[in-house]
């Protein structure tokens, strides 16, 4: 082996060094820019233009046959 040789591998082998942590570093940044601020709730939809937490359970559709005006319960 030559001088050439050596230099070259070790340029190659920088040069794959190098490439591999670019990606690392691109799907790094991709996965961060995608889940930044992401929290999802499993709130009833419409909550939020509600006047009260029982106007909104009330017009919930998944809780429409289980709401029971005479058994209310409130917890402090």
């Amino acid at each position: 082996p030559t001088a050439g040789a050596d230099v070259a591998v070790i340029g190659g082998v920088i040069a794959a060094v190098v490439f591999v942590l670019i990606c690392l570093l691109v799907v790094m940044v991709r996965y961060m820019y995608r889940h930044k601020g992401t929290y999802h709730t499993n709130e009833a939809k419409g909550t939020e233009f509600a006047e009260s937490a029982d106007a909104a359970l009330k017009n919930d559709p998944a809780l429409q046959e289980a709401v029971d005006e005479s058994k209310k319960e409130y917890f402090i």
